[in-house]
């Protein structure tokens, strides 16, 4: 399995609704090794009376209950908790039980019995995605910004221009290939594409090829047949009627390229260990930080599924070829992170937002964004001074 992403200091709630009393302490003593917090329902009316509780992270429901239905009851967990993410457990599954609960808002499904191995990889990918979804609240003021419902975030002429050919192609369903420096906001800008899409309703759901051993990308992306009678796993199945963004293109296999080429160019795909290819109704964003002509001459991009993405390409210019643009961001960043802390900043110092602007930023617009959180935390008065930054004389 892969390596999971750092364990939050709070840690993440999660509620077990099933019958099954070994299955039940089972799981609770392998989340809680996991640094889960743990609670559990044995019926449908339990669950019910858990409502009345904070929310958890994320809800194991069983099918089956003495006094429920399981996929009734997911519809009812996600208008009380819409935030929470939901992985259904059966032990009597079919595809049609599978495909139900995921247009109902079900983050997965899994079979019992099952790998807990495997079902804490899936766990903490759900929990994950409600923390990502969480911090989008100060990202969609970005998002507002770069759209043009406020004030301009971006004055340079480098991202002015990014943000009208954005405007121009978001409508259309077409591939979209996003180039840039690592850090410097490739992830935002499809992000903005997909909000200004006719798919924005439904998920943008996105993979970093760079985070995942080879052997499991083409799983999480294209799914696999389980058994032959189940609705496949995977992004691809999740993301219909939405987009999928490929981050870190070169970093996919090239195996899983010509898959990926099937689905841009013959809007279908066939999960691992099935013959039927299903539709992919999605559109597709990839993104790479290496520039085009490097990846293609050593090989890490197929040229034919590069072509077809960059028939629209678009570049994010590093942050200091925009240094217009460093003192919006700061300032952005600066009221988000206050208000997470709860201080009372009113801005930068004169010597701060001249060391701020003069800095050259390696790590783009991501290493701002830190620099700025940092500062919130050390910073003792009303204004950010140049003290209160680590950048160096």
């Amino acid at each position: 399995m892969p390596n999971a992403e750092p364990r939050p200091q709070t840690k993440d709630r999660i509620l077990i609704v099933d019958d099954d009393a070994d299955i039940v302490e089972m799981l609770k003593l392998v989340l809680a090794e996991q640094n889960y917090e743990v609670s559990d329902a044995a019926s449908a009316q339990a669950l019910r009376d858990c409502f009345a509780r904070p929310q958890p992270d994320a809800v194991l429901l069983d099918w089956k209950l003495p006094d429920g239905d399981g996929l009734e009851l997911l519809g009812s967990v996600k208008n009380r908790w819409p935030e929470t993410e939901v992985i259904m457990l059966t032990g009597h599954g079919n595809i049609n039980a599978a495909v139900k609960a995921v247009k109902l808002g079900a983050f997965d499904f899994v079979t019992k019995p099952f790998e807990p191995a495997c079902l804490l990889f899936l766990l903490e990918r759900a929990c994950h995605q409600k923390r990502a979804r969480l911090n989008q609240d100060g990202h969609e003021q970005t998002v507002a910004n770069l759209a043009g419902r406020d004030a301009v975030l971006f004055g340079s002429a480098a991202m002015q221009e990014v943000l009208r050919l954005v405007r121009r192609v978001a409508p259309s369903g077409d591939a979209v290939l996003i180039t840039g420096e690592s850090g410097t906001g490739k992830e935002m800008i499809a992000d903005l594409i997909h909000s200004l899409s006719p798919r924005a309703a439904r998920p943008l759901l996105k993979i970093n090829c760079a985070a995942l051993p080879r052997e499991l990308i083409e799983v999480e992306i294209f799914g696999a047949a389980r058994g032959g009678n189940l609705a496949p796993t995977g992004l691809l199945p999740r993301a219909q009627g939405g987009s999928l963004l490929i981050d870190h293109l070169t970093d996919l296999p090239l195996e899983a390229q010509a898959r990926l080429l099937a689905v841009v160019q013959d809007r279908e795909f066939c999960p691992l260990g099935g013959r039927a290819r299903l539709p992919a109704d999605c559109r597709v964003l990839a993104s790479m930080d290496r520039r085009p002509e490097d990846a293609l001459n050593e090989g890490r991009v197929r040229p034919d599924l590069f072509h077809r993405l960059s028939a629209v390409t678009i570049h994010v210019r590093p942050l200091r070829e925009r240094r217009e643009d460093i003192l919006p961001l700061a300032r952005l960043f600066l009221k988000r992170f206050a208000t997470q802390a709860g201080a009372e900043l009113e801005g930068f110092s004169t010597a701060a937002a001249e060391a701020l602007q003069r800095h050259d930023w390696p790590g783009n617009v991501r290493q701002l964004e830190n620099e700025i959180r940092r500062a919130v935390l050390v910073c003792a008065g009303t204004l950010v001074d140049r003290s209160d930054l680590s950048l160096g004389q």
